[in-house]
Protein backbone atom coordinates (compact mmCIF):
# COMPACT_ATOMS: atom_id res chain seq x y z
CA UNK A 1 0.00 0.00 0.00
CA UNK A 2 1.31 2.95 -1.25
CA UNK A 3 0.50 6.08 1.15
CA UNK A 4 -0.72 9.27 -0.30
CA UNK A 5 0.49 12.57 1.45
CA UNK A 6 -0.59 16.25 1.00
CA UNK A 7 1.83 18.43 3.07
CA UNK A 8 0.38 21.70 3.84
CA UNK A 9 2.92 24.21 5.52
CA UNK A 10 3.34 28.09 4.73
CA UNK A 11 7.02 27.53 4.41
CA UNK A 12 8.58 26.16 1.40
CA UNK A 13 11.45 25.21 3.21
CA UNK A 14 9.80 22.57 5.71
CA UNK A 15 7.61 21.44 2.72
CA UNK A 16 10.90 20.17 0.50
CA UNK A 17 12.23 18.55 3.59
CA UNK A 18 8.85 16.41 4.32
CA UNK A 19 8.68 15.98 0.35
CA UNK A 20 12.86 14.58 0.41
CA UNK A 21 12.06 12.45 3.25
CA UNK A 22 8.94 10.79 1.87
CA UNK A 23 10.41 10.25 -1.63
CA UNK A 24 13.21 8.76 -0.13
CA UNK A 25 10.92 5.94 1.61
CA UNK A 26 9.41 2.96 0.25
CA UNK A 27 5.48 3.14 0.80
CA UNK A 28 4.88 7.15 0.65
CA UNK A 29 3.93 9.59 -1.95
CA UNK A 30 3.11 13.51 -1.98
CA UNK A 31 0.54 14.40 -4.10
CA UNK A 32 0.36 17.51 -3.71
CA UNK A 33 1.47 20.88 -1.56
CA UNK A 34 0.02 23.67 0.15
CA UNK A 35 0.51 27.20 1.50
CA UNK A 36 -2.41 27.61 3.39
CA UNK A 37 -5.64 25.67 4.60
CA UNK A 38 -7.38 27.22 1.43
CA UNK A 39 -5.28 24.90 -0.72
CA UNK A 40 -4.71 22.44 1.23
CA UNK A 41 -8.83 21.55 1.36
CA UNK A 42 -9.20 22.10 -2.46
CA UNK A 43 -5.98 19.68 -2.96
CA UNK A 44 -7.57 17.44 -0.44
CA UNK A 45 -10.85 17.04 -2.66
CA UNK A 46 -8.91 16.61 -5.87
CA UNK A 47 -6.85 14.06 -4.79
CA UNK A 48 -8.42 12.53 -2.01
CA UNK A 49 -5.15 11.61 0.05
CA UNK A 50 -4.76 9.24 2.81
CA UNK A 51 -3.41 12.29 4.80
CA UNK A 52 -2.68 15.68 5.13
CA UNK A 53 0.10 16.76 6.97
CA UNK A 54 -1.39 19.86 8.55
CA UNK A 55 0.91 23.09 10.12
CA UNK A 56 -1.22 25.15 12.36
CA UNK A 57 -0.29 28.64 11.96
CA UNK A 58 -0.98 29.48 7.83
CA UNK A 59 -1.98 32.95 6.10
CA UNK A 60 -5.66 32.89 5.59
CA UNK A 61 -7.12 30.06 6.26
CA UNK A 62 -5.32 28.22 9.09
CA UNK A 63 -4.45 24.13 9.99
CA UNK A 64 -7.23 24.29 12.54
CA UNK A 65 -10.05 25.70 10.14
CA UNK A 66 -8.81 23.64 6.89
CA UNK A 67 -9.15 20.45 9.42
CA UNK A 68 -12.58 21.21 10.39
CA UNK A 69 -13.75 21.52 6.59
CA UNK A 70 -12.07 18.50 5.65
CA UNK A 71 -13.25 16.34 8.30
CA UNK A 72 -17.13 17.96 7.87
CA UNK A 73 -16.86 17.31 4.38
CA UNK A 74 -18.80 13.65 3.55
CA UNK A 75 -16.99 13.28 0.39
CA UNK A 76 -13.56 13.55 2.29
CA UNK A 77 -14.20 10.46 4.67
CA UNK A 78 -11.12 8.80 3.90
CA UNK A 79 -8.90 11.57 4.34
CA UNK A 80 -7.10 11.62 7.34
CA UNK A 81 -5.26 14.99 8.77
CA UNK A 82 -1.89 14.77 11.35
CA UNK A 83 -1.19 18.21 12.15
CA UNK A 84 2.21 19.37 12.48
CA UNK A 85 3.27 22.19 14.68
CA UNK A 86 5.84 24.18 16.62
CA UNK A 87 3.53 25.46 18.61
CA UNK A 88 3.06 23.05 21.86
CA UNK A 89 -0.07 24.94 23.36
CA UNK A 90 -3.10 23.32 24.67
CA UNK A 91 -5.70 25.61 23.02
CA UNK A 92 -4.31 24.03 19.39
CA UNK A 93 -4.51 20.64 20.87
CA UNK A 94 -8.10 20.82 21.64
CA UNK A 95 -9.09 22.61 19.00
CA UNK A 96 -7.54 20.29 16.57
CA UNK A 97 -8.48 17.20 17.38
CA UNK A 98 -12.25 18.47 18.09
CA UNK A 99 -11.93 19.83 14.75
CA UNK A 100 -11.52 15.73 13.40
CA UNK A 101 -7.63 16.13 13.23
CA UNK A 102 -6.54 11.81 13.77
CA UNK A 103 -2.98 13.05 15.48
CA UNK A 104 -1.17 16.01 16.54
CA UNK A 105 2.75 15.80 16.36
CA UNK A 106 5.38 18.41 16.76
CA UNK A 107 7.95 19.66 14.24
CA UNK A 108 10.92 18.60 16.40
CA UNK A 109 9.34 14.70 15.88
CA UNK A 110 12.07 12.62 14.65
CA UNK A 111 11.92 11.60 11.07
CA UNK A 112 11.07 8.13 11.46
CA UNK A 113 8.36 8.83 14.47
CA UNK A 114 6.94 11.12 11.59
CA UNK A 115 6.97 8.18 9.49
CA UNK A 116 5.43 6.08 12.12
CA UNK A 117 2.90 8.56 12.74
CA UNK A 118 1.22 8.51 9.41
CA UNK A 119 1.40 5.21 8.66
CA UNK A 120 -0.39 5.05 11.78
CA UNK A 121 -2.95 7.46 10.71
CA UNK A 122 -3.27 6.15 7.26
CA UNK A 123 -4.65 2.89 9.03
CA UNK A 124 -7.42 4.40 11.05
CA UNK A 125 -6.05 5.13 14.38
CA UNK A 126 -5.65 8.21 16.04
CA UNK A 127 -2.06 9.09 17.40
CA UNK A 128 -1.22 11.82 19.99
CA UNK A 129 3.05 12.51 20.61
CA UNK A 130 3.17 11.99 24.53
CA UNK A 131 3.68 15.11 25.82
CA UNK A 132 0.59 16.48 23.62
CA UNK A 133 -1.59 13.69 25.36
CA UNK A 134 -0.89 14.63 28.66
CA UNK A 135 -1.40 18.54 27.94
CA UNK A 136 -5.13 17.29 26.28
CA UNK A 137 -5.54 14.84 29.50
CA UNK A 138 -4.68 18.08 31.76
CA UNK A 139 -7.22 19.77 29.34
CA UNK A 140 -10.45 17.82 29.47
CA UNK A 141 -9.87 16.53 32.79
CA UNK A 142 -9.40 20.09 34.26
CA UNK A 143 -11.73 21.96 32.92
CA UNK A 144 -15.49 20.24 33.66
CA UNK A 145 -16.90 22.19 30.41
CA UNK A 146 -14.67 20.43 27.98
CA UNK A 147 -16.29 17.40 28.96
CA UNK A 148 -18.22 15.72 26.36
CA UNK A 149 -18.62 12.25 27.47
CA UNK A 150 -20.58 11.04 30.38
CA UNK A 151 -17.84 9.11 32.98
CA UNK A 152 -20.73 6.62 34.10
CA UNK A 153 -20.81 5.26 30.41
CA UNK A 154 -17.99 2.84 31.58
CA UNK A 155 -20.69 0.80 33.59
CA UNK A 156 -21.80 -0.04 30.40
CA UNK A 157 -18.55 -1.83 29.42
CA UNK A 158 -17.40 -5.46 30.05
CA UNK A 159 -14.46 -6.60 32.01
CA UNK A 160 -12.12 -6.95 29.12
CA UNK A 161 -13.35 -3.79 27.00
CA UNK A 162 -11.73 -1.83 30.25
CA UNK A 163 -8.42 -3.70 30.00
CA UNK A 164 -8.27 -2.63 25.86
CA UNK A 165 -9.56 1.20 26.84
CA UNK A 166 -6.42 1.72 29.66
CA UNK A 167 -4.38 0.04 26.32
CA UNK A 168 -5.67 2.62 24.49
CA UNK A 169 -5.30 5.44 27.03
CA UNK A 170 -1.89 4.70 27.26
CA UNK A 171 -1.36 5.38 23.86
CA UNK A 172 -0.76 1.80 22.43
CA UNK A 173 -2.21 0.48 18.66
CA UNK A 174 -4.20 -2.06 17.75
CA UNK A 175 -1.40 -3.95 16.91
CA UNK A 176 0.12 -3.09 20.07
CA UNK A 177 -3.00 -4.04 22.42
CA UNK A 178 -3.23 -7.26 20.25
CA UNK A 179 -0.07 -7.96 21.70
CA UNK A 180 -0.34 -7.44 25.03
CA UNK A 181 -3.53 -9.08 25.76
CA UNK A 182 -2.43 -11.79 23.08
CA UNK A 183 -5.94 -11.15 20.50
CA UNK A 184 -5.42 -11.04 16.72
CA UNK A 185 -5.25 -7.48 15.37
CA UNK A 186 -8.57 -8.04 14.55
CA UNK A 187 -9.83 -8.66 17.49
CA UNK A 188 -8.71 -5.41 19.22
CA UNK A 189 -9.83 -3.19 16.49
CA UNK A 190 -13.07 -4.67 17.48
CA UNK A 191 -12.80 -4.28 20.92
CA UNK A 192 -12.26 -0.86 20.14
CA UNK A 193 -14.76 -0.22 18.08
CA UNK A 194 -17.60 -1.70 20.32
CA UNK A 195 -16.16 0.56 22.86
CA UNK A 196 -16.91 3.50 20.67
CA UNK A 197 -20.22 2.62 19.95
CA UNK A 198 -21.13 2.04 23.41
CA UNK A 199 -19.40 5.29 24.86
CA UNK A 200 -20.20 7.18 21.52
CA UNK A 201 -16.96 7.99 21.29
CA UNK A 202 -15.94 9.78 18.32
CA UNK A 203 -12.12 8.78 18.09
CA UNK A 204 -9.41 7.50 20.48
CA UNK A 205 -8.69 10.65 21.52
CA UNK A 206 -12.25 11.35 23.42
CA UNK A 207 -11.09 7.05 24.62
CA UNK A 208 -7.70 8.54 26.17
CA UNK A 209 -9.76 11.60 27.98
CA UNK A 210 -12.99 9.09 28.99
CA UNK A 211 -10.21 6.74 30.52
CA UNK A 212 -8.93 9.70 32.37
CA UNK A 213 -11.96 10.59 33.68
CA UNK A 214 -13.67 7.65 34.47
CA UNK A 215 -10.48 6.93 36.55
CA UNK A 216 -10.20 3.65 35.06
CA UNK A 217 -6.34 5.39 34.49
CA UNK A 218 -4.31 7.45 36.46
CA UNK A 219 -2.10 10.48 35.55
CA UNK A 220 1.30 9.23 36.29
CA UNK A 221 0.56 5.92 35.59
Amino acid sequence: MTIRVVLADDQALVRAGFRVLLDTEDGFTVVGEAADGAQAVALAREHRPDVVVMDVRMPGVNGLEATRLIAEDPELAGVKVLVLTTFDVDTYVYEALRGGASGFLLKDTDPVDLLRALRVVAEGEALLAPTVTRRLIAEFVGRPENRRIDPAAIRDITEREREVLALVAGGLTNDEIAGELVISTATARTHVSRIMTKLSARDRAQLVVLAYESGLVKPGR
